[in-house]
């Protein structure tokens, strides 16, 4: 027992040595059990570097130095015999073990000569997804949507800053962290949006730049951050938004929300304003995409060329910042920036000679791989027009991954093309989808539910009238409109002659929020909620009186208008889904029984075409014209009066002219004296 005990014990000292040796640089990092001639014995030593076989032969690693012998510990595992060898110095001990104990040496012996594992790589807490939508028009026309997220799971609103950016780009976390932003919403569009033509898009925006952002309730000078963000997100898009200042900025009491978590009802934390004059070109587009964590080198972003997206009909680009939950809990939050861009291909614009669309034709590229970073990335095509059986276009390459989603009240199906399978690339590594019609189909898309229509009225340049139609096209649903109006102070609005008619009676609105303006310092604000019946058209009209600018406020095309911009429209819309009151023969009849469904409403925020107005302009040709004929009066007659006050007089004898000389030469030939 006393031995048994000795031989645990030098065994303990052994794996000590062991580890002091793994600590010295010149040592081998573990030690190794060798089979020797296919026998378990070995002979575990760190003396010069090495390991002692079976026949008592050193071996040193190539490499490294020699280090002078010193007395070391050994042992010996014979399996055979169930003997333990010992070696302390020069002598060396023999003990007979048991089979449970010779395992646990030999456990304990492997253990210290497996390979360190490495640390658990943490799991990223940002993640990106990309997607591209695309929706075939009746019209011919192609709708193109692109959609970038990308997901932090961090606060950049705490004491300390955030240094290390992955994902996430830097420069809109520094403004969100300085600003103390809860939401950020900026868009860029060019073109409208015809609804009659395209039907209602993913995601709606006015014509010109739209930002409207929520602070944070520590903010104290809510106007003075307004101001100072404007500024920095003119220089991070490259836009016109330093011209954003007190006399287009509102602050809307109902209309805009928090998209994001957190419904503060306290109003002065959010700041809306729009451009809408501003224009939309390549140098707004190329910081947009170096947002973006692969930029345009590589995913779906590499199809974004500027020259063929503003050779279109239409095309919005978005920023979208807001704080979602992290998981469902809700314990935690994170950050969601979405990138979105939308597009119209007009058909007759591009060229073509036939209904037939590609990638290729659309942006000059194809889709080569996905950007590396992201963790999603698909192809949406819409084939919801396009029934098995009744094919209206070919769709190639085909495959068989199809989706359905309720969009925009809308049961949709689409065709899936995931981009981080080979599936989609063929032998080819190239993915260029192909749409080609069958047959020559025209018509208009299906008129949303919800849309509205704005233009001016009225005669000469003193008095107008604004004109607003909100359309409710359901057959036997109606539902309540938040109509937002934002017009510049030079139109002084009369309030009082405010007048809302739905199917030729007074449609009275249940709530009104009217901010009056203050000339040169702010614009009207009216809000107001209005039931629409069911498919009705409700008019919603109010007179104003143009103003005389001073000379100095108009710009330098006075003639052409001053813009005012869009109507904005919030509502809760009814489902076309649940519009449906035909489609009971295949569903269980207890479906029946419920009069909504997941579907029955949804939000929607829809805008009307700016206004262009013309205001009293003076004839700026008539100074020109004055400062012409003043100058010419006064160069002649001040150079004549200057002339005949300066200029002197001197009288000069006259001088003999030719013929007189020739006379006095002929008398003197004549030898007479000269005249």
């Amino acid at each position: 027992m006393a031995s048994h005990r000795l031989g645990v014990a030098v065994f303990v000292l052994v794996a000590t040595a062991i580890l002091a040796a793994e600590s010295e640089p010149n040592q081998v990092e573990s030690e190794q059990l060798q089979d020797v001639g296919g026998s378990p014995d070995a002979v575990f030593s760190d003396a010069e570097g090495g390991f002692k076989t079976g026949d008592g032969a050193s071996e040193t690693v190539p490499g490294q130095a020699e280090t002078p012998p010193h007395p070391v510990e050994t042992g010996r595992a014979d399996s055979a015999g169930r003997r333990v060898s010992i070696e302390v110095g020069s002598d060396r001990v023999e003990e007979p073990v048991a089979d449970e104990e010779l395992e646990n040496l030999q456990a304990e012996f492997d253990l210290q000569d497996a390979p360190q594992q490495s640390e658990p790589v943490p799991t990223p807490r940002d993640h990106f997804a990309e997607e591209l939508v695309i929706r075939p028009l009746l019209s011919g026309d192609m709708y193109t949507s692109f959609q970038f997220r990308t997901r932090w799971d961090t606060d950049l609103h705490r004491g300390k800053k955030v240094s290390h950016y992955r994902l996430f780009p830097k420069s809109l976390g520094q403004v969100i962290s300085k600003f103390s932003v809860r939401e950020l919403h900026i868009s860029f569009t060019q073109g409208f949006w015809r609804t009659a033509q395209w039907g209602q898009p993913l995601l709606s925006a006015p014509p010109g730049a739209e930002l409207w952002v929520w602070f944070q309730d520590s903010v104290a000078d809510v106007d003075g951050a307004w101001r100072e963000l404007t500024s920095v997100l003119s220089g991070i898009f490259c836009a016109s938004l330093n011209f954003i200042d007190s006399t287009n900025t509102v602050q809307p009491s109902a209309s805009f929300k928090p998209m994001g978590l957190g419904n503060v009802t306290e109003q002065r934390f959010l700041r809306y304003a729009v451009l809408p004059r501003e224009i939309v070109c390549t140098e707004n587009l190329t910081p947009w995409k170096k947002l973006l964590p692969c930029e345009s080198q590589a995913g779906l972003a590499v199809l974004l060329k500027s020259e063929k997206l503003f050779h279109s009909s239409y095309h919005s680009q978005a920023v979208h910042i807001r704080p979602v939950c992290k998981d469902s809990a809700c314990r935690e939050t994170s950050w969601e920036l979405s990138q979105t861009l939308g597009i119209v291909f007009d058909l007759h614009a591009s060229g073509q000679s036939k209904r037939e669309w590609s990638l290729f034709k659309m942006f000059s590229r194809t889709l080569t791989e996905p950007c590396p970073l992201a963790s999603s990335s698909k192809v949406y095509v819409d084939v919801t027009d396009n029934p098995q059986g009744e094919e209206l276009f070919d769709l190639s390459p085909a495959v068989s991954l199809q989706t359905q989603a309720v969009v925009l009240g809308d049961r949709r199906t689409f065709t899936v093309y995931d981009l981080l399978t080979p599936e989609p690339y063929g032998p080819t590594r190239s993915l260029n989808i192909l749409l080609k019609w069958r047959q020559q189909v025209s018509g208009d898309m299906q008129r949303p539910v919800l849309h509205t229509e704005r233009y001016v009225s009225g005669y000469g340049l003193q008095t107008g009238e604004i004109n607003t139609l909100l359309y409710n096209s359901h057959p036997f649903r109606a539902f309540p409109v938040l109509l937002m109006e934002t017009v510049p102070w030079y139109l002084r609005l009369y309030i009082h002659t405010l007048t809302v008619q739905s199917k030729g009676k007074e449609n009275k609105p249940s709530y009104i929020h009217y901010l009056p303006s203050k000339d040169r310092q702010r614009p009207h604000l009216l809000e107001m909620l209005v039931q629409l019946p069911p498919h009705s058209v409700t008019k919603v009209t109010v007179q104003f009186e143009r103003a005389l600018l001073k000379w100095t406020e108009y710009t330098p095309d006075p003639n052409h208008g001053f813009y005012v911009s869009s109507s904005v429209v919030s509502a809760m819309v009814p489902s076309v889904v649940a519009m449906d009151t035909n489609s009971t023969e295949g569903r269980p009849l207890f479906t029946t029984l419920f009069h909504s469904t997941e579907e029955s409403s949804y939000f929607m925020r829809v805008y009307s075409e700016p206004l262009l107005v013309n205001l009293p302009t003076p004839d700026f040709s008539m100074p020109y014209n004055v400062i012409c004929l003043t100058c010419t009066v006064v160069a002649v007659g001040y150079g004549s009066l200057y002339n005949l006050l300066t200029r002197t007089f001197q009288v000069e004898e006259p001088s003999g002219g030719l013929t007189k000389r020739l006379a006095n030469v002929i008398r003197r030939l004549r030898g007479v004296p000269a005249l």
